[in-house]
Order: C-alpha cells, then structure tokens, then sequence
C-alpha cells in the first residue's frame, strides 16, 4: 500500500508543483488559459486518484475514497477543459469546490492512516493548505485572473511540495522496512 500511495502523491505533487510555476510565472494569462491550465491539473489528479483506488491494496474504505476524489478530479478537470470561457467568477468556485473537497479528503487520510505513515503532518498540511485555498478563493469570488492565479499558484506550489515531501518519506519508511539483503558466498 506505501508503494502505491508513494507513487500517487508523487504523481500528484509532480502536476500540482507544474501547475503553481506555470500559474505564477505567467499570472496575467486570460480566466480562459487560467482554467485550462488547470483542468489539465485537475485531470491528471484526478486520474492518480482513480489509478490508485482500483488497484487491489489498501481497504475498501481507502479506495471508495480515492475512487470519489478522482472522479471529482477528472469531472472538475473537463469541465474547465470543455467551457474554459467561464468567467473568471465561475472558475474561483469551481476551483474552491475542487480545492476543499481535496483539502478534506487529504486531511482524512492524514488522520485514517497516521499508524501507517510516518511524518503524516506533511499530507496533512497539504490538506489544510487546499482547504485554505479554497475558503479564500470562495470568500472573494470577484477576484481578477491575475489574483487569482497567484492564490492558486501558491497553493499549487505548497500543496504539490507538501506531497512530494510525504511521498519522500514513504520512500524512506519503505526502503528501511525492507530486510538487508546478503549477498551469496559460493
């Protein structure tokens, strides 16, 4: 199960981190460029999340889970993908909903699997920061494109860091859980 959770949040962190650079080093890109930008984010987490919950490891709970979050993901994905002429309103709560419910859903499986983890604040923390993300970007919908895709940008940023250093650690706790091999004397 680490192995598949270390490659999901690898995964995840790769698109999120690849996102927030883009979004803040052009920020004066159109609500339209915004939102295809991240769709294509959306899309590959959500697909992650999918890839991860049919796989047979991990409990039902664990991958029901996995399997909303992605599907939500993939949804909120093409929707910005197939109208990403919505108005820079439209795309802030698309972008809040996506980013709480993710936020949410982290924060649980910080909490579901802190016997399994180790260092589990990090994913918590990405957790915490998708939920601020989202309460912020919700609390001033008329922010303009610029705004917003530094907000997103930097939550992107975190996020996407915060999962590749909870996918490191998994890495660590995997590789000092495995038994030293000996080498054959002939």
């Amino acid at each position: 199960m680490r192995r598949q959770l270390r490659w999901t949040l690898v995964l995840r962190g790769a698109a999120a981190v690849s996102f927030g650079m883009m979004a803040l080093v052009w920020p004066g890109v159109t609500a339209s460029a915004l939102a295809l930008l991240f769709g294509v984010y959306a899309l590959v987490d959500g697909a992650a999340l999918l890839v991860s919950a049919f796989h047979r490891e991990g409990d039902r709970t664990h991958r029901l889970a996995h399997a909303a979050g992605g599907a939500l993901g993939v949804a909120v994905g093409v929707t910005a993908i197939a109208w990403p002429g919505i108005t820079a309103p439209a795309l802030v709560v698309l972008v809040g909903v996506w980013a709480v419910t993710t936020g949410v859903a982290e924060i649980w499986a910080a909490v579901r699997f802190r016997r399994e983890l180790h260092h589990e604040w990090s994913l918590f923390l990405a957790g915490a920061a998708s939920v601020v993300a989202g309460a912020l970007l919700w609390a001033r919908p008329d922010v303009g494109a610029i705004i917003l895709a530094q907000i997103v940008g930097v939550y992107a940023l975190l996020s996407g860091g915060l999962a590749l250093a909870a996918a490191r650690r998994l890495l660590g706790a995997t590789t000092a859980a495995r038994p030293a091999r000996h080498a054959r004397h002939a």
